[in-house]
């Protein structure tokens, strides 16, 4: 059994300078409203990437309406963040503005700041290095506001992707260019995702912005759509997620729910739960994903005690289902946050800083590069 848990920085360096393609998407039309020489763009007119279901209650939340009452009561109210949602745009503008309205007014949180929880990260495609790079985040203080993103930029024409709130929904959303610019809303890539299910971690706890979650980070090097259906506190592989999951016609499916379980109910819920999702998709690749071990448990006996027994419930789950599953991979996570000596990556001993995300990032990728080039070789 590989545990893929360890990745040089060579590599990594390497693997994030692979050439992105920009995936043909297309125009979609959307009519502006213009007011004092700018043209504003409704982004509920035209579909946001990694959104599987349009049967929402509101626009920008993650699950179906008709999830309601099915999935747990946490589950639903954090569906209607936007973790992992992006809004793509075409423009030629030299300056970008944002309106926008919050699902919640609460913009920050005591260890993770307002352009995570709340931020709309901005990024452009740049033929000279062939890659996403950032532009800017909006720093959120209220509800609703209406923000300059970005200005001074050459008037060149150029395509755009936009992270949506991370630990916050949205409400509504609309892009401003110059009156006498261009300005074409685009489709969402046409490629099967990945869907990472997991908790506060994928959920983007704590990343500075959206656009760096870690999924966020897989989705730009390995050029393709992650569904983001990270739900904090709240990962305990209920049968109704399996369900909603194996709706996505997904290209990997990964299952990272370790840290909001004990050993328990790993050992009563893991099997089960990766069946239900072979019964609707019983060839496509799953990654279980085992619990990081927090920053402070080398201190900590019980702690450590709690990871090794949590741990070995899932490689047995692994072992089990693996002799008549040959889809079916699984990442070891000792040091998935890094190896140094002073555990720096996170903010609280859990979730990740912008350094654990990278490094989080980093033994994903290990795994799940060559299970895509495999599948992209048989197409």
């Amino acid at each position: 059994m590989k545990r893929f848990s360890k990745l040089s920085l060579t590599g990594v360096f390497v693997a994030s300078l692979v050439c992105a393609l920009v995936s043909a998407q297309e125009p979609v039309a959307v009519e502006p409203t213009v007011a004092d020489g700018m043209k504003w763009y409704d982004a509920t007119q035209w579909p946001v990437e990694n959104k599987p279901w349009t049967d929402v209650d509101r626009y920008f939340a993650r699950f179906p309406a008709r999830s309601k009452g099915v999935v747990t009561d946490a589950v639903w109210n954090l569906s209607q963040h936007s973790a992992g949602e992006v809004v793509r745009f075409r423009t030629n503008a030299d300056k970008i503005k944002v309106r926008y309205n919050l699902y919640s007014g609460s913009v920050a949180m005591p260890h993770m700041p307002a352009t995570g929880v709340s931020g709309f990260d901005l990024y452009a495609f740049d033929d000279a290095t062939n890659r996403w790079l950032w532009v800017a985040c909006t720093q959120a203080t209220k509800k609703e506001d209406e923000k300059q993103w970005i200005a001074g930029m050459e008037r060149k024409t150029r395509d755009f992707l936009v992270y949506l709130p991370l630990y916050n929904g949205v409400d509504a959303l609309s892009i401003g260019v110059p009156e006498d610019c261009e300005f074409t809303a685009l489709s969402p890539r046409s490629d099967k995702p990945i869907v990472y299910y997991g908790t506060s971690i994928a959920h983007g706890g704590c990343a500075s912005r959206p656009g760096n979650c870690y999924t966020a980070m897989l989705s730009r090097r390995l050029d393709i759509p992650v569904v983001n259906l990270g739900f904090s506190g709240s990962a305990r592989m209920e049968p109704a997620i399996a369900e909603l999951m194996a709706e996505v016609d997904a290209e990997i499916y990964v299952i990272d729910a370790l840290p909001n379980m004990g050993p328990e109910l790993v050992a009563e819920r893991a099997v089960p739960f990766v069946k239900k999702i072979r019964e609707t998709r019983p060839d496509v690749p799953i990654l279980l994903v085992e619990d990081r071990c927090m920053s402070n448990t080398w201190i900590l006996p019980e702690r450590q005690d709690f990871h090794k027994r949590n741990q070995a419930e899932l490689k047995k789950a692994y072992e089990e289902l693996k002799k008549d599953d040959p889809n079916l991979y699984y990442l070891g996570t000792e040091n998935i946050l890094g190896e140094d000596l002073d555990f720096d990556g996170t903010v609280d001993g859990s979730h990740p800083n912008d350094l654990g995300m990278w490094r989080q990032c980093n033994a994903l990728e290990a795994v799940l590069r060559p299970v895509l080039e495999e599948i992209r070789a048989k197409k």
